[in-house]
Formats: structure tokens, C-alpha cells, sequence
């Protein structure tokens, strides 16, 4: 984006690293673009807008936290008399396998009121301890949740279902069945193969057939 800049955080050589081709990540900027996009100017009231403002800072978070400082070396031979450093966020798949394993373990809450500050807030199950017998709070790093799941392994007015979907056996057929088990079968499946260009100018093919091993979620 245009207006996005370099991260000018201080303490950090971002101005020199940006002489050098590189510029950090700015966090701040992205930050309040997307609070913005999301409209969190505008504090909900009902419960699901307090859901999605949690689950929306949980992401936050997350993000920041993976924000490392990375360094680049400049100098004769590869020596590093010079070392420029700038911020630069994890990797994308990095901070997507954390948020899905904070959402295998998110929380269902509602909403309670708290008198102390004059309005309600989101509460989750009771937990162990002196203070079994108050909500919970959901942590800052727990998403969260209002209504459970549907179930999409059986047809609803949600999902037609995974009967008869095609499926991974070394990847995903255990749980895109949904414990139901999965077919085995063998099929010749024709394709085309041994191709040459000719003069000219055209594609001329064979036809091959080789046998296929499918498997299928079971009813």
C-alpha cells in the first residue's frame, strides 16, 4: 500500500536499512488500517460485536508477538562490519498454525454484567480455584466464541455434507470422514502422454491409460 511506509520504530537502523533495500514491517501503520477497515471505532454493544473485537485483538496480538528483529550483514568478503537491523514479522504459515491451535482450544462465552465498571463484558466458564464461583474472563490470547459449531459431516441446511467427497488417505480422509471410515477403489483413468509439437504448429498426443486408486468418505 502507497501510504504504508518503513517502520520507523526508534533504536533501529530503519532509515539506513532502507538505504541498504530493505525496509522493516510497519506494525503501527497496518495496525490502525485495521481497526479502521473493521470499524472498531465504533464500540459494539451486543454480544458478538464484543466477540469479534476480542477475537480481532487476539490476532493483533498474536502477530506483534512474532515480531522479530532481523539483521543483514555488510562488509568486504561477507564480513560484518556493518550490520544493519530491521523489525520483520514471522512468516505467515508460522502465525497461522498458532491461531489454529488457539482456535481448537477456543472459548465459548457470553455476556455478564460487571458493576464495578457499568457494563457487561464477555465471561467464560468457571475455573478451578478461590474464585471458581465468578466467570471467568477469557484471556487476552483466547479466542472465543458465542454459538457452537454445526456439524458439517451430515447434510443440513449448513453443508451437503462429506458422503462420497474424495479424500487424502495419508492426509485427510480420517477427519474429512468424520470417523465414518472411506472406500478403497481402483478406476483406469485415461490422459494424455508422449506429446510432440508439430511442424506446424500443433500439439499431437497419445492416449494413455493407467489405474487409480480413489477413496471416498463412506455414508
Amino acid at each position: 500500500m502507497e501510504r504504508c511506509t518503513c517502520d520507523d520504530s526508534p533504536g533501529l537502523e530503519n532509515r539506513k536499512a532502507w538505504q541498504w533495500g530493505v525496509c522493516g514491517d510497519n506494525l503501527k501503520y497496518s495496525t490502525k488500517f485495521l481497526k479502521k477497515f473493521l470499524g472498531q471505532k465504533r464500540i459494539g454493544k451486543d454480544l458478538r460485536a464484543k466477540v469479534d473485537i476480542h477475537n480481532t485483538n487476539v490476532g493483533i496480538k498474536a502477530v506483534k508477538n512474532g515480531l522479530k528483529t532481523t539483521c543483514k550483514c555488510h562488509g568486504v568478503s561477507g564480513s560484518c562490519a556493518v550490520r544493519t537491523c530491521w523489525k520483520q514479522l514471522s512468516p505467515f504459515h508460522e502465525i497461522g498454525r498458532l491461531l489454529k491451535l488457539r482456535y481448537d482450544d477456543a472459548v465459548k462465552v457470553f455476556s455478564t454484567s460487571n458493576d464495578a465498571v457499568g457494563h457487561s463484558e464477555l465471561a467464560g466458564p468457571h475455573r478451578h480455584g478461590p474464585s471458581a464461583r465468578q466467570p471467568a474472563l477469557p484471556r487476552p490470547t483466547d479466542l472465543v466464541y458465542v454459538e457452537d459449531s454445526p456439524s458439517f459431516c451430515r447434510p443440513s441446511k449448513y453443508s451437503l455434507g462429506t458422503a462420497g467427497r474424495t479424500c487424502s488417505r495419508e492426509g485427510n480422509c480420517d477427519s474429512m470422514c468424520c470417523g465414518r471410515g472411506y472406500n478403497t477403489q481402483s478406476r483406469l483413468v485415461t490422459f494424455s502422454c508422449h506429446c510432440q509439437v508439430q511442424w506446424c504448429c500443433y500439439v499431437e498426443c497419445q492416449q494413455c491409460m493407467q489405474e487409480e486408486v480413489v477413496y471416498s468418505c463412506k455414508q
